[in-house]
């Protein structure tokens, strides 16, 4: 099996013009965009670029969040307060706002340093917003999306007098909270639930029951019935997840059902993860990416480094490339890969590339083919004459032939008796690589060996890099056992001709 497989499957993206729309309707980006548009030279902010408690009233009302005079429940009033100060800092941190620090009075002792204030204006990412790409716009989202998970990564600080050292300072020592665990951790989350999204099988819409989410962070995974202590930690989890969910919803990050607040009262949380029925599982949360989020997800998996390929990534690439690339694809992704790869070229074009590029015997060479056989399945009747001018080909001809018998074309020429079994020996290798020993290539195996009398007499004969490899896998796999043992027989005569 090959050292070089991708670590996650490919993801399907909507364009950046659908995600740069997705991106601009996103909750906090767009109170950011407008605040931005509000800020004047008469707004006043602190020492940290933030709006002066005074100007917050103003800009809830400019979002649409409270009246300007503050009138109203105050309940309401502090929510509105606290939107306005989140899309503010927002605008700030991702250059949508440019601030300029408070001056500092010529008699520091005179008092007036209660007063001093810095002010605002439109900076320069508003403009790229107006004239800019879509790219530009899913860049500063991009931004946006980091601010956010900082935000969700941050200590909660429910009593904070307690936390104020002699200095007033806040005494960071005194939280049970690890910065970097607590970034790897969320990363972890989003990682998986990324993983869950764009696997095939999946979930079907990529919706996850935060318990799941939660206990696929916690319990290990040679663990069957977990213990009271790992339940209690997948709870803790759930609740923390919960409050970051709510944080990373705004930003158009993920679609979310929080926990209800009811089953606190009800039950403990520990017993969350413990037994759930269909009708209640959401009530312990749900959440899933958004086509949004799984962009902004896989854009910090790239930056970390890790594999994350995306369909389209290989459809102005060459066919040695694409074969390569889809070899460890799951089914459907590998289709949309290699349809996006055609509707570039002509089909006999495309066809010559493919059959060219699927030559060899190296190791990845079965594979390349039998994904070369999968893409040529969608190639139209026009790619005929590249198809069969492989026909003598001793590593093409066969899955040529194949190809003109499925489409009922006349004058198939009958394969050489050699070319029957190269080709069968070739096939299992290449499923093989692709899937390991599994039930569907048992079928296969049992169905080639019943259909060929004296199968095994002639299959160690086959000049294949693979060939004592395959009959190796076919003595494991086949049910019956003599003909187990005939395989093994015929893999050790394979190995001792060919000396290896």
């Amino acid at each position: 099996m090959s050292e070089d497989r991708p670590t996650l499957p490919p993801v399907r993206l909507h364009s950046d013009a659908e995600l740069a729309r997705d991106a601009l309707a996103a909750p906090l980006f767009a109170r950011a965009v407008k605040l931005a548009r509000w800020a004047s030279p008469t707004t006043r902010v602190g020492a940290g670029g933030e709006l002066v408690e005074e100007q917050l009233p103003l800009a809830a009302a400019e979002l649409g969040l409270g009246p300007a005079d503050g009138a109203g429940d105050p309940a309401d009033a502090e929510d509105a307060a606290a939107y306005a100060s989140e899309a503010w800092r927002t605008a700030v941190d991702i250059g949508l706002v440019d601030v300029t620090d408070p001056e500092t009075p010529s008699d520091p002792e005179s008092g007036e340093a209660e007063d001093a204030h810095g002010t605002a204006a439109p900076g320069e990412a508003l403009a790229v917003l107006a004239g800019g790409s879509p790219q530009d716009v899913l860049g500063l989202w991009l931004e946006a999306f980091e601010t956010a998970f900082a935000d969700a990564t941050a200590p909660v600080l429910d009593d904070l007098g307690a936390l104020l050292g002699e200095d007033g300072e806040i005494d960071f020592g005194a939280l049970d909270w690890d910065p970097q665990q607590e970034a790897d951790f969320l990363e972890g989350v989003l990682g998986n639930l990324y993983l869950l999204s764009v696997a095939d099988g999946g979930p079907g819409d990529g919706t996850v029951p935060l318990p799941a989410l939660a206990a696929s962070m916690i319990v290990p995974d040679d663990m069957g019935e977990p213990t009271d202590d790992v339940l209690e930690q997948v709870s803790d989890a759930m609740m923390r997840l919960d409050d970051q969910f709510r944080v990373l919803e705004p930003v158009g990050l993920v679609e979310y059902t929080p926990v209800d607040e009811a089953l606190m009262v009800e039950e403990p949380a520990g017993s969350a993860a413990a037994e759930l029925d269909e009708e209640d599982v959401s009530r312990y949360g749900m959440v899933r990416l958004t086509p949004l989020g799984l962009y902004g997800v896989r854009a910090r998996m790239l930056e970390a480094g890790v594999d994350a390929p995306a369909v389209g990534d290989l459809a102005d690439k060459g066919a040695d490339v694409l074969l390569d690339g889809i070899a460890y694809f799951p089914e459907l992704a590998g289709r949309a890969e290699t349809e996006q790869w055609l509707a570039r070229r002509e089909p006999a074009d495309a066809a010559r590339e493919l059959l060219a590029a699927a030559r060899g015997a190296d190791p990845g060479a079965p594979l390349r083919r039998l994904r070369c056989q999968q893409g040529l399945s969608l190639v139209g009747d026009t790619a005929e004459p590249s198809v069969r001018a492989v026909l003598e080909d001793p590593e093409l001809g066969g899955l040529a032939r194949v190809w003109l018998a499925e489409r009922g074309t006349a004058e198939v020429p009958a394969p050489p008796e050699a070319m029957v079994f190269w080709l069968a020996v070739d096939t299992i290798a290449a499923q093989l690589d692709a899937a390991g020993e599994t039930p569907e290539l048992e079928e296969l195996v049992v169905g080639l060996v019943g259909r060929h009398t004296g199968f095994f007499d002639s299959a160690w004969r086959v000049e294949h890099p693979a060939t004592a490899g395959v009959l190796e896998a076919m003595g494991r796999l086949h049910p019956e056992k003599k003909v187990a043992k005939e395989a093994k027989k015929a893999a050790f005569k394979a190995r001792s001709r060919s000396g290896s």
